[in-house]
């Protein structure tokens, strides 16, 4: 059967208004907000689980992979269609079904903004926990599919914290919940499963989460540094304490001149790192927090501590720190964001590191991040005209999720495996785990079908290697295969 057949069938089934197949229209969908890139053969805008059951089956008949596509916000490289195929992108699909204040649930579509749901909560008193930075565009089905964290993981935990239950379309087309409405539900955790999977064992089309009451009161404070490793030295010292922040993000000197003269958010320009601290609960609670958090910040060194008097001086922090990626996307031609994870106590050397790496390279380098659970996420800037520029970044963003692994750490923290990162899950798991890994892919049915070359180091057609070793199997110039 042909591509037009596909296409054909395609558009009978959603309709026409539904299905992009030229390949103008294409461009837009062969990237998320990495920099890999490769063409789908089609995109396809389902308005319901019928519609998602419908475009599986068939793509299954015409034998072509299928790939899920939240807001295309991802930082993994987990939304580019490798082998081309079809591409589910679930934006149409964006309606609270279900707000139950009473038992503090929320039943919702994939394609619903973060901070949209966030905002149906507020007026019952209530919020959604996982808070990504980029909460203003990505969606709870793409957060559901890396298990995305943010700021607030540190206490809330992230996004397979807060969700009950899923509708998921499997891969011969039939759709099942996993998990329920209730915490435990009898019976292997296939709900857990899904959280973080990557769209590579099926697609998920309704999501109930569980709602927390907003906070009582809530103390944001900035802490100002002369170096990263003051800072560093005050995470552990507050956290050692016995105090664990909401919050507790750090902006070094590259990113604070940047983040300072877009937003005028009072990042002083000469300081080495500042952090963002902020702490929740009763009233009383609140105080009592702050003040040892105080206590650390001063002990490690902090040569001015900031306390926010209002809503408005609340939110003026905040939009520094998450605003603080699109300021670099304004200041650079390109970056590359990366997400790995190492303990606090060995977040000054570590960041050293990975500082010493961008010099050697020759690469400016900003660091804004979780450091509160040593989520580091270094963005390097570069421009991709620059001949080799790309590469040279890809192997650069090898060596430091290598220094990550070494000091005991992770090779993601929210942002997931990807394209991105598939080689380097060698590096933290043994061929066994991989194994149990791929035979999960197999009981569900999924194999090839489901986001093919993503989150496993091996599969039937994929090249080889990360990202950095794919550059000899262009299909075309910045066309990844």
């Amino acid at each position: 059967m042909t591509n037009e057949v596909l296409i054909r069938e395609l558009r009978d089934a959603l309709g026409d208004a539904h299905v992009l197949h030229l390949p103008e229209d294409l461009i837009a969908y062969e990237y998320d907000a990495t920099i890999e890139r490769a063409r789908p053969d089609a995109v396809v805008f389902p308005g319901s689980t019928a519609d998602v059951a419908a475009a599986v089956r068939i793509a299954n008949t015409h034998d072509v992979p299928v790939v899920p596509r939240g807001s295309g916000t991802g930082l993994a490289g987990g939304a580019v269609p490798v082998q081309g195929g079809v591409v589910v992108a679930m934006t149409r699909m964006r309606r609270i079904v279900e707000l139950n204040a009473a038992n503090r649930i929320a039943v919702v579509e994939p394609g619903v903004i973060n901070l949209d749901l966030q905002a149906a909560c507020e007026p019952h008193g209530l919020r959604y926990a996982p808070d990504p930075s980029s909460q203003r565009i990505c969606t709870i089905g793409g957060n559901v599919g890396t298990n995305a964290g943010g700021p607030h993981t540190l206490a809330h935990g992230s996004t397979v914290n807060h969700v009950l239950g899923v509708e998921v379309v499997l891969a011969d087309g039939t759709a099942t919940w996993l998990g329920g409405r209730q915490p435990d539900v009898p019976g292997p955790d296939l709900r857990g499963v899904f959280c973080g999977s990557e769209g590579t064992l099926g697609i998920v089309t309704q999501i109930c989460v569980a709602l927390t009451p907003l906070p009582h009161e809530v103390r944001t404070m900035l802490a100002i540094f002369d170096s990263v490793e003051a800072a560093s030295e005050a995470v552990s010292a507050i956290i050692s304490g016995g105090v664990v922040p909401v919050a507790v993000e750090m902006l070094d000197q590259e990113i604070i001149r940047i983040v300072e003269p877009q937003m005028h958010v009072g990042y002083p320009l000469d300081a080495g790192a500042v952090l963002l601290l902020e702490v929740e609960g009763l009233p009383e609670a609140v105080a009592a927090d702050a003040e040892r958090v105080v206590a650390a910040c001063d002990a490690a060194g902090a040569r001015e501590l900031r306390v926010a008097e209002s809503a408005e001086e609340r939110e003026g922090l905040w939009e520094g720190r998450k605003g603080g990626i699109g300021a670099i996307g304004a200041s650079s031609p390109n970056f590359y964001i990366l997400d790995g994870v190492v303990p606090r106590t060995r977040l000054p050397e570590v960041m050293s590191q990975v500082n010493a790496l961008a010099d050697e390279y020759g690469f400016r380098c900003a660091n804004i991040f979780h450091a509160g659970d040593g989520n580091l996420h270094p963005n390097i800037m570069f421009n991709e005209l620059d001949e080799g520029a790309t590469e040279r970044v890809l192997e650069l963003g090898g060596e430091i999720m290598r220094v990550c692994v070494e000091a005991g750490g992770s090779i993601t923290g929210e942002h997931g495996i990807g394209l991105e990162k598939r080689s380097y899950m060698e590096w933290v798991f043994g061929e066994a785990d991989l194994d149990s890994m791929e035979r999960l892919r197999l009981a569900f049915g999924a194999g090839e079908r489901f986001n093919p070359c993503k989150v496993l180091p091996t599969g039937h057609g994929c090249a080889s290697g990360h990202a950095a070793e794919l550059r000899g199997h262009l299909a075309a110039p910045g066309v990844y295969i």
